[in-house]
């Protein structure tokens, strides 16, 4: 039944748990690019071998969301992300003990990436399609605005404790965190779907059937698997802009940012408070891009973002004075996770509400294989020419071809009620 107009409906409890997992899980996983120098200077290893480490983590990052998302449209999201919170506390806690390079391989590189993996986009799109009939792309971007507000906000803090402590005790402190703050809240606030709570989604009247994994108990609710998916020109379309948005951000600029400002001439200090300006419109901008979704429709929105983020990485480079970073920053976190509720918006409404879970998943892995060739390439390129100019300029023209990309996507239907229109049909 509908919650009294007095209450708040329990959906936004949901996503406020869920988005604080996600801001935990992508902060743990994203500071990774914190202990690059620390590292380099302690044991000796070069910028390439760290950053193949950072390129596993951001492509198991993305290869598990399929699979985590599949297994929350099927069974709900609440034990996965328990399951996330237990693996990101183990890896944090495993890397601060390492003293070799296959071992951090295993605890950074797999075990951490996992469980971020499991508290990420796939994982939060099928929540908020069981929670949300109203206002999804607002509880999207509100979930956006957990993973921008953890890989921008989080890394600061763990920055200034690894500088004030040393690195391995700021791991310590993340892997404690994991355990006795996280891990709760998934298992006390998260509930599967409004139905376990006798509850209509948000927006809704009436509940929605007891197994909105079967579209045959909702005839409004369509289900379209990865088979069908791949037929149709819409999904590549995704998946390629969404390569691009993972190259661009966590994969370029996330992990290699910060040994940019400092070998440009920026304070550690100065580097930290750009990323906290970067986070802080990050998260005003995944809100307002939610609400723009809702009320204009996603594609236009989605190629302004990408457009956006091409010209200020082009001028990234030539960045020399704090102002000039601090703009860039501001520029850059306006768009830097604006494009994930769009992206799922669009996702949703091609495919299917009971389908983003699982083919989220899948455009997110071509998000983290873009991000997986971004780290590699931005430390092979700073090995070879001693500066990131290169790295940084191949990103803004792939996201000028991101634009052409969105511009490209039919918003009509695609699922299983849709005539499937094979790829190559629409080339």
């Amino acid at each position: 039944m509908p919650p009294r107009k007095d209450q708040v409906h329990y959906g936004w409890i949901v996503l406020i748990a869920v988005a604080v997992v996600m801001f935990a899980g992508s902060g743990v996983r994203s500071s990774f690019g914190v202990f690059i120098r620390p590292m380099e200077e302690e044991f000796g290893w070069s910028r390439t071998e760290l950053s193949l480490i950072a390129s596993l983590s951001l492509f198991l990052y993305g290869a598990v969301g399929p699979f985590v998302g599949r297994f929350a449209d099927r069974w709900g999201p609440r034990k996965v992300l328990a399951a996330a919170a237990v693996l990101l506390g183990l890896g944090t806690l495993g890397s601060s003990l390492v003293s070799s390079l296959p071992q951090l391989y295993f605890t950074a590189g797999i075990v951490t990436s996992v469980g971020a993996g499991g508290a990420a986009l796939s994982v939060a799109a099928s929540a908020v399609a069981r929670w949300f009939d109203a206002r999804r792309g607002l509880a999207l971007g509100a979930a956006g605005a957990g993973v921008a507000a953890g890989q921008l906000l989080i890394v600061p803090l763990v920055m200034t404790i690894s500088v004030a402590w040393g690195w391995r005790q700021s791991l310590v402190i993340l892997a404690v965190g994991m355990f006795v703050l996280i891990l709760p809240l998934a298992l006390l606030l998260v509930r599967n779907s409004p139905q376990d709570m006798g509850l209509a989604p948000y927006g809704a009247s009436e509940p929605h059937p007891a197994n909105p994994a079967n579209p045959r108990s909702d005839p409004a609710a369509e289900r379209t698997s990865i088979r069908q998916a791949v037929r149709t020109l819409p999904f590549w379309l995704l998946a390629g802009s969404f390569f691009v948005c993972g190259y661009t951000t966590s994969g370029l600029v996330l992990t290699h940012f910060i040994p940019h400002t400092t070998e440009h001439g920026f304070y550690p200090g100065q580097a930290a408070q750009a990323l906290g300006i970067m986070g802080a419109l990050n998260i005003v901008g995944t809100l307002a891009s939610g609400w723009v979704c809702d009320r204009f429709g996603a594609k236009g929105p989605l190629a302004g973002y990408y457009l956006l983020r091409g010209v200020s990485l082009l001028f990234l480079p030539f960045v020399g004075t704090l102002p000039g970073l601090f703009a860039f920053s501001a520029i850059y976190g306006l768009n830097y996770i604006s494009t994930v509720p769009a992206t799922t918006s669009l996702t949703a409404r091609i495919y299917g509400r009971y389908s983003v879970g699982e083919l989220s998943g899948w455009i997110f892995l071509s998000h983290q294989v873009g991000a997986a060739v971004g780290s590699f390439f931005g430390g092979y390129a700073y090995d070879h020419f001693h500066n990131y100019t290169l790295a940084f300029h191949s990103a803004a023209m792939l996201a000028f071809l991101a634009v052409g990309l969105v511009l490209l996507i039919p918003e009509k239907s695609a699922g299983p009620k849709a005539e499937v229109v094979p790829a190559a049909a629409g080339l």
